[in-house]
């Protein structure tokens, strides 16, 4: 890059390709989640959610690989109220239920620490939240602030959330492809919920 052209270049544009492709992403995942909740397809609910849940991980691990992203002002510019997913969660309650709550070890690196009790579509929402609140500064032409949030919130919350909620997936996948049978009180009621999943 000659000098001319490095002075030239607006902060942030290093970062405005790599910024278009997560928000890409962020969009389709966003768009697909809500689609998904409608619940138009229930057949293909869980496929779709690990397809998805997945797809978005990726995006994740690309931004956990890059150097820290540095918003060029000491504080983060304000984005205005939450996103409100509270609907959002509801109708994937609804579409998951009974199959909604799992179980996940709470530090894979300090299993003496247990496990505790999550829910796919409180998993799914928090994601949404989290994402929503990036896009609203890509939305507003803050592309090194959209993708410092989206790269520190994945490191702190949505990346592992990713994780243990494409374990579920892939476990409730696993049991209906593998017709595995379930020895706790609900097992009759969530293997009918898979059996219609997976029809």
């Amino acid at each position: 890059m000659s000098e001319e052209t490095a002075t030239m270049t607006k902060p942030g544009d290093e970062y405005s390709e790599f910024g278009a492709e997560i928000a890409d992403q962020v969009e389709s995942f966003l768009l697909a989640l809500r689609e998904i909740a409608r619940g138009e397809d229930p057949a293909s609910t869980l496929s779709l959610l690990l397809l998805e849940v997945s797809q978005l991980s990726l995006a994740g691990g690309r931004l956990g690989a890059i150097s820290d992203v540095v918003p060029h002002g000491r504080f983060e510019p304000d984005t205005g109220p939450d996103a409100d997913v509270d609907e959002l969660r509801e109708r994937l309650a609804k579409l998951l239920d009974p199959i909604d709550p799992y179980v996940e070890v709470i530090d894979p690196i300090d299993p003496e620490r247990g496990v505790t009790g999550f829910r796919l579509s409180d998993d799914l929402a928090s994601i949404a939240a989290d994402l929503l609140h990036g896009l609203s500064h890509y939305r507003d032409g803050r592309t090194v602030e959209a993708l410092w949030w989206w790269q520190f919130s994945y490191m702190s919350s949505w990346g592992s959330t990713c994780g243990a909620a494409m374990r579920a997936l892939h476990s409730l996948i696993a049991h209906t492809r593998l017709d595995h049978e379930r020895d706790d009180a609900t097992g009759a009621e969530e293997r009918s919920l898979l059996d219609q999943v997976d029809s």
